[in-house]
C-alpha cells in the first residue's frame, strides 16, 4: 500500500505537481472543512464512472479521509479499478490540521461517528430503561447494540455508521 505524509502532500501541492486529491468523507464532512484543492467523492459513491472527469488511470491520486480508515479503503478499490499511483494520506484530516496546513473552514457539522455514539448510546440507554418499566426482555436492545460494538472494534466496520451515511441528512 501506498502511503504519504501530509507533508509530502503539502510540497506536492506546493511544487505545483498534478496532485489530484479526493476526500472520500461524507458532504457534511467535506463541508466543514476540506484541502481547498480536493473533490469530494464519497468512499459510498466510488465507482469507475463516478471517476471519470476527475482521474484518469496513470494520474497520482491522493485519497484523504478523516482518520486515514476510509481512505484506506477507497485505495484498494481504485487499485481493482486499475490505477495504479494511488496513494494514501496517512492520518488524513486529523492529521492535516494538526500540522497546522490550511484547510477551507465551511459550516460545521456532527460527524458519522459523532451521531453512532449518539445513537448507540440512545438505544442503550432505551433498551435498559424499557428492561426496568416494561419487560426484562428489552434488554436485549442493549446487549445487541453492545454487541454490534465489539464486532465494530474487531473487523473495523461499522454497520450503524453505513446506516447513518445512506441517511438523507448526509447527502
Amino acid at each position: 500500500m501506498n502511503t504519504a505524509s501530509t507533508r509530502t502532500l503539502k510540497e506536492a501541492i506546493e511544487q505545483g505537481q498534478d496532485a489530484i486529491i479526493i476526500d472520500v468523507r461524507t458532504p457534511p464532512e467535506y463541508r466543514s472543512s476540506h484541502i481547498t484543492s480536493a473533490k469530494n467523492l464519497p468512499l459510498g459513491d466510488l465507482s469507475e464512472a463516478s471517476l471519470e472527469g476527475i482521474a484518469s488511470k496513470d494520474d497520482t491520486v491522493y485519497l484523504i479521509c478523516q482518520a486515514g480508515g476510509r481512505s484506506v479503503k477507497a485505495l484498494h478499490l481504485l487499485n481493482s479499478f486499475g490505477y495504479s499511483n494511488v496513494v494514501n494520506v496517512d492520518g488524513g484530516m486529523n492529521a492535516w490540521s494538526n500540522s497546522g496546513y490550511p484547510v477551507l473552514e465551511g459550516t460545521k457539522s456532527m460527524s458519522i461517528e459523532r451521531q453512532v455514539r449518539v445513537a448507540a448510546g440512545s438505544l442503550v440507554v432505551t433498551g435498559v430503561t424499557l428492561s426496568f418499566l416494561i419487560h426484562p426482555g428489552f434488554i436485549g436492545i442493549a446487549a445487541f447494540v453492545g454487541a454490534g460494538l465489539v464486532f465494530s472494534g474487531l473487523t473495523d466496520t461499522c454497520g450503524m455508521g453505513l446506516m447513518i451515511a445512506k441517511m438523507p441528512w448526509i447527502r
